[in-house]
């Protein structure tokens, strides 16, 4: 394991279930990801919030970059990222971003960011200026932008969508019921506001995702995809919280893949064509796989899930 090899979470007196188990990197194209994202100064996600899905991306030359630093204005319990007090935005980054991108070879680009509540506009140009420079070095390339919420800022909503990304993506994390204790700082009402403003806008492909594991019942978590499919979304993902160290809280219950299974059927029942359901699905995993999944789906007129 190297050192920019993150460690499994690992349940205090518990063991992973066998479809939880993650191999280590058996490519040289681990390391090649992990310099080149070190060498522009760049952050990732995958990294920062030790996912576990990082051996297989950054095998794959992929990343989900990071933006506006390493330092998060909230502290939503589940996540790995540090809260305090951000340092202010690099103006560099947005072409640093490109970059790396462009020598990754990437075909789909997805961009995170921290949540700004310190920043006027949330760091909505900011995205805006990293989906510009991704634009000019990979003119072929999609766009994938996961934003916070901006506090409900419309106007700071409407400068990324006027960025036009190929998807827009907005996680609502866990079931409203849950929000006090997993999202203390995050409005359920207002994420949903956010995605149904994104799907107001012609050709938006408006993604969202959450994670059981949290405590939350099953048919809590059937009447967030319905609730997310009145929003607009046509991709929802739905994953397993591990918790990505022993300082956070352990899951409730791991979820057997034959009820991500259900969620997935049930999801396609009321019409989400794009349902990616799995222990081990993240938001942004294999995120240029469910992108081209999706297109194929919109151009065919079709309606049937992954």
């Amino acid at each position: 394991m190297t050192a920019d090899t993150p460690p499994l979470p690992v349940p205090r007196g518990r063991r992973l279930p066998p479809w939880l188990k993650v191999g280590l990197p058996r490519s040289a194209d681990f390391s090649r990801t992990a310099s080149l994202v070190a060498a522009h100064g760049l952050c990732t996600v995958c990294k920062n919030a030790r996912c576990p899905n990082i051996f297989e991306c950054y095998s794959r030359g992929t990343a989900t970059f990071l933006i506006l630093g390493d330092r998060c204005t909230r502290g939503c319990t589940f996540c790995n990222i540090a809260s305090g007090v951000p340092s202010p935005p690099d103006p560099d980054e947005p072409q640093r971003v490109a970059r790396a991108a462009l020598e990754l070879g990437v075909r789909h680009a997805v961009v995170t960011s921290v949540t700004r509540d310190d920043l006027p506009d949330g760091g909505a140009g900011h995205f805006a200026a990293v989906t510009a420079r991704l634009r000019e070095a990979l003119p072929g390339a999609g766009v994938e932008l996961l934003t916070p919420d901006f506090g409900g800022c419309a106007a700071s909503l409407d400068v990324v969508l006027d960025a036009a990304p190929d998807i827009f993506n907005h996680n609502v994390e866990t079931v409203p019921d849950l929000y006090p204790r997993v999202r203390p700082q995050a409005d359920y009402g207002r994420s949903l506001t956010v995605l149904s403003r994104a799907a107001s806008r012609p050709g938006m492909r408006v993604k969202s995702g959450f994670m059981l594991g949290f405590g939350e019942r099953m048919d809590q978590a059937r009447r967030v995809i319905e609730d997310l499919a009145r929003a607009g979304c046509a991709m929802i993902t739905v994953g397993q919280y591990l918790r990505p160290s022993r300082r956070h809280p352990e899951p409730a219950r791991y979820v057997h893949p034959d009820e991500f299974a259900e969620l997935a059927a049930f999801g396609r029942g009321i019409g989400v064509a794009g349902m990616f359901c799995g222990p081990l699905v993240r938001s942004s995993y294999h995120a240029d796989q469910k992108a081209a999944d999706e297109a194929g789906r919109e151009a065919a007129g079709g309606c049937e899930g992954a």
